[in-house]
């Protein structure tokens, strides 16, 4: 018997939506404008037409960085690169909250300064018209992004995990960005000293210093990263659980480099419960971590303890999936993680978040790609990019708006009806 679905949208709930939206220069649109409509919208057209880019520029308002762009000159349209003399790019969106609407604006513009006429790109930000900083982007625009990619998570770096806590908690935490912001900052300043100490080969009392403010602002991050995952754990069990009916069950394990919690031996994971330790406590075991490794710190020219060093693992049913799962329970489990996410941060704020899917469906089996888009038909607004319409069951596209995306141009309201592959 097929076990009972765990809901995905609690009744009563509002959400975050994305109305008037316009591109300017933004990789292959010189000029777009749409009132994106409610619902899924499936994007459909081959490689490289500018599906993804759309996702892209709206993933662009909630952080001011991209997913794909290895710089932001590289989102500059090529052609406004070569024949403007000042190369920009605009993204504005009108974003509609429950008891709110606001206008995001994000501003790139090349320019060039210097005796050496060096190119920096400036990047501005405007909410409601008002200039504002980066970093006041976070929670404008509270969004859960699922890439192909994603499902690496569980084989991919420790470094990758940490990225995907950092941007989703930064979404719902300011004080958690913010933490995140200045702990980066101190430790590249207490990693200079620990390379001129190396070089002196001396001592120096500002360590003391850098210590206790880094120690303070990583407190804060693996406190919240802990208990952020305990919480995501608790949603993405309950997923994993109905799609493997009950056969597996899924924990979301924090291994920090510094810290009372979980090990993993031999791939089998034994837990410990440090969610509520104070973070003064944590702080000054971690002072004294750092003491006893200053000289390996010194010798390595680098910090060896700290969130910096963090990772957290995939375990299912007692075992390291990184380690011994296989590559169809690895998927299966992203994907419980990610529609975790949605409604983890759909409980903490109140909202849901804005959906965007990019070539996710290829990645999963019939079974898995049915009940992803079964669960995301609730949502309020989703964006899903493909370059096979056919991987879309027709129930789904019976409610959704079907644009087609050829170079960079948008065609919407195409038909329902296809054969496949769309040239």
């Amino acid at each position: 018997m097929r076990l009972a679905s765990p809901a995905l949208v609690s009744g009563g709930l509002d959400s975050v939506q994305i109305g008037e939206f316009s591109l300017t220069n933004f990789r292959n649109y010189r000029r777009f404008e749409t009132k994106l409509p409610s619902g899924p919208v499936i994007l459909v057209g081959r490689n490289a037409q500018g599906k993804t880019s759309l996702l892209e520029a709206i993933y662009y308002l909630a952080a001011a960085n991209s997913p794909h762009a290895g710089s932001d000159r590289q989102l500059i349209n090529w052609l406004a690169l070569r024949e403007e003399e000042h190369p920009f790019l605009k993204i504005v969106a009108e974003v509609l909250l429950s008891d709110e609407k606001r206008k995001v604006d994000v501003r790139l513009e090349l320019q060039t300064a210097g005796l050496e006429r060096e190119q920096r790109v400036k990047k501005t930000v405007l909410i409601n018209g008002i200039k504002r900083q980066v970093k006041d982007l976070h929670g404008a625009v509270n969004l859960v992004m699922f890439l192909p990619r994603d499902m690496m998570l569980v084989e991919g770096s420790p470094g990758d995990r940490r990225r995907f806590l950092d941007a989703t908690i930064s979404q719902i935490d300011s004080d958690y960005a913010a933490a995140v912001r200045e702990y980066g900052k101190v430790l590249t300043q207490r990693n200079a000293l620990l390379k001129n100490l190396r070089a002196r080969k001396g001592v120096d009392s500002q360590i003391a210093y850098w210590d206790e403010v880094l120690c303070e602002q990583g407190a804060k991050i693996i406190t919240r990263r802990a208990r952020a995952l305990k919480e995501i754990e608790q949603y993405a069990g309950d997923v994993q659980k109905y799609l493997t009916e009950e056969r597996e069950y899924l924990q979301l394990v924090y291994c920090p480099s510094y810290g009372p919690g979980e090990q993993l031996e031999l791939g089998l994971v034994v837990r410990s419960n440090y969610v509520d330790n104070p973070e003064s406590e944590l702080a000054a075991g971690m002072r004294s971590k750092l003491r006893d490794t200053l000289s390996d710190d010194v010798r390595r020219g680098m910090t060896l303890v700290g969130p910096h060093r963090d990772d957290f693992r995939f375990v299912l049913t007692g075992v390291d999936l990184g380690q011994f799962g296989s590559r169809g329970q690895a998927r299966t489990a992203v994907l419980a993680l990610k529609l975790a996410e949605m409604s983890w941060m759909r409980d903490r704020i109140g909202e849901w978040p804005l959906l965007l899917l990019d070539e996710v469906l290829a990645e999963l089996d019939p079974q898995r790609r049915q009940e992803l888009l079964r669960r995301i038909s609730e949502v309020d607004q989703v964006l899903l990019t493909t370059a096979d319409i056919d991987m879309v069951d027709a129930k789904f596209r019976e409610q959704a708006s079907v644009w087609r995306i050829d170079e960079g141009t948008v065609h919407p309201e195409m038909p329902m009806q296809t054969d496949g592959f769309l040239v």
